[in-house]
């Protein structure tokens, strides 16, 4: 009898097995998708291309989530399930502090998340969950319902690690190369600091400390202002009846 129809190995051995198929679930489906959207970003991500990706037929998806609304959901839902609790014992500024900066570590570590989080309608147990502990960071410090409820608004999407921008640098202008691209650059920049001011003297600070602002120190330091004004509030009695 040969050994390919004794169903062994020329050496006699048994041939191995094929590999285990790993069981698809929701959880599977979602952490395969966020590693979809930290490589190719969240446009990217279809059921066609989860489906390859899993081995799997587009079909097969949806016993584990409804639609890509759904699917989305559940990218954020597992990443703010993810969040960092601060550590025991802090105050309630820091404690809120250390909360939200976790939340920033988590929007930078996924690019994505942040479009996935404006653009969304609902809110899910998991979203619903961290802006109670933020709010119940607050309340522990002895504020007021009335001035947490303000708080949260003045907070806004700061809890997700992320501030708001009304328009996009995008990116920067191409140095100029000859002279006349180099005059007519400095004609321009002489024109717009006569017209203004203002926003000359601090893009000319920012010039000459690197060039650029520092997200993460802007954000802490927007941050920190908040929470120090809140504090005061309530030292002061502050509520916001007429």
């Amino acid at each position: 009898m040969s050994t390919a129809a004794s169903g062994r190995s020329a050496s006699g051995d048994a041939p191995p097995s094929p590999p285990a198929r790993v069981a698809l679930d929701r959880d599977r489906v979602i952490a395969t998708a966020i590693g979809l959207a930290d490589r190719d970003g969240l446009a990217a991500v279809s059921m066609r291309l989860l489906a390859t990706e899993l081995g799997v037929s587009p079909m097969a998806l949806y016993k584990h989530v409804a639609d890509k609304h759904d699917l989305v959901g559940g990218m954020i839902d597992a990443i703010v399930s993810g969040y960092a609790a601060p550590p025991a014992g802090l105050g309630w500024s820091a404690a809120a502090r250390e909360r939200i900066l976790s939340a920033r570590t988590a929007m930078l570590r996924h690019p994505w998340l942040r479009s996935a989080i404006e653009t969304r309608s609902g809110r899910t147990p998991a979203v619903l969950g961290h802006m109670d502990a933020v709010a119940g960071d607050l309340l522990s410090g002895g504020l007021p319902i009335d001035l947490t409820h303000h708080a949260m608004h003045a907070l806004g999407h700061r809890i997700w690690g992320f501030s708001p921008e009304a328009f996009d640098d995008g990116q920067p202008p191409t140095p100029p190369t000859t002279d006349e691209e180099l005059a007519a650059a400095q004609s321009t920049m002489l024109a717009m600091a006569q017209r203004f001011p203002a926003v000359a003297a601090i893009a000319a600070q920012s010039e000459a400390t690197g060039g650029s602002c520092d997200e993460a120190f802007e954000f802490e330091f927007t941050l920190d202002l908040l929470l120090d004004a809140f504090a005061r509030l309530h030292e002061s009695g502050w509520t916001s009846r007429r």
